[in-house]
């Protein structure tokens, strides 16, 4: 502590008065966390690290893809133990943010460390399935798009693709009950991508975001196999409900349910929780907050007359 008041003390020769400036937002500080009633130990951490977690996805992302996605000097010789060392890194590195969310700002005790262990396991085991399930997407990609030169080309230059393996490691940890860390994955993807997609969002197999920019998919958004979505796409909520004090209530179904093979074109907005029937295409800026049974094809034109109809 007096080593810190030292290099404060030649700081403060510099003119910046950084001695109170430090000390008025420590202040700040700790006025936030009595505010939110919060606690942190002197030697803790008290929540987890949005770059950390950005290292774990990265990693995770090689160790799946190692010859495109890992280090630019690989060769298939190495690849197993690159892969295994990798995993292994980026694995303890998520440990360590699981036990930060679960503890609370507080030093993890032996049954967070053992809860946090069994989650990192469990997602671990889960990765070839993840995969498995990114190389459908990534194939829905190259089938979907007459651009696409090669699943190399998707995998490496598509921010659809790149959204899609955040959702997919975010929404495994929303389901185990890790909201800030499946939030953080999925706002890293956001900041990059300019897709929005929340970890709680259920989306089937085959998925693919064709160029991209703008998407947002809700919470509870649930996407069947097979889907097809272009820029600018909104799967939102109508209307949020308060309860008596006038809070948001939270969680409730609101959000669309996209059946299988359906297309939603650029601009389209789809609202509330309705269902957009299998194998329908949603025309682009089509404004949509009532349910189309399958094989619909919903156009400006259609959706503006059925708006204007008497019910």
């Amino acid at each position: 502590m007096l080593d810190q008041h030292l290099k404060l003390a030649v700081l403060h020769q510099n003119g910046w008065q950084l001695e109170s400036i430090v000390a008025r937002l420590r202040g700040a500080r700790s006025e936030w966390m009595a505010r939110h009633g919060r606690t942190c130990e002197p030697d803790a951490r008290e929540q987890p690290s949005c770059k950390a977690m950005g290292e774990v996805v990265e990693a995770l992302s090689s160790a799946m893809f190692p010859m495109l996605l890992g280090p630019a000097d690989l060769r298939l010789e190495s690849e197993d133990y690159y892969v295994g060392h990798t995993l292994d890194a980026a694995l303890n590195v998520l440990l360590q943010q699981i036990c930060l969310e679960l503890g609370h700002g507080l030093r993890p005790s032996a049954d967070i460390e053992r809860q946090a262990r069994n989650i990192v396991q469990d997602f671990a085991l889960t990765l070839p399935q993840l995969r498995q399930l990114l190389d459908d997407d990534v194939m829905a990609a190259f089938s979907g798009d007459p651009a696409a030169r090669s699943v190399d080309e998707v995998l490496l230059c598509y921010p659809g693709i790149t959204a899609i393996i955040h959702h997919r490691i975010a929404h495994h940890l929303y389901k185990v009950g890790l909201p800030l860390l499946a939030r953080i994955t999925s706002e890293l993807a956001h900041s990059a991508t300019g897709i929005d997609i929340h970890p709680g969002a259920q989306i089937g197999a085959s998925f693919f975001i064709d160029h991209g920019t703008g998407v947002v998919i809700g919470e509870t958004a649930v996407i069947g196999n097979r889907v097809r979505i272009y820029q600018a796409v909104t799967l939102g909520a109508k209307r949020f409900e308060s309860d008596e004090e006038g809070h948001l209530v939270k969680g409730q179904p609101r959000h669309p349910i996209v059946e299988d093979d359906v297309v939603i074109y650029a601009g389209a907005t789809i609202l509330g929780r309705i269902t957009i029937g299998a194998g329908s295409s949603i025309g682009g800026n089509v404004w949509l907050t009532h349910s189309v049974p399958p094989g619909s094809n919903i156009t400006q034109a259609n959706a503006q007359t059925r708006m204007n109809s008497p019910s």
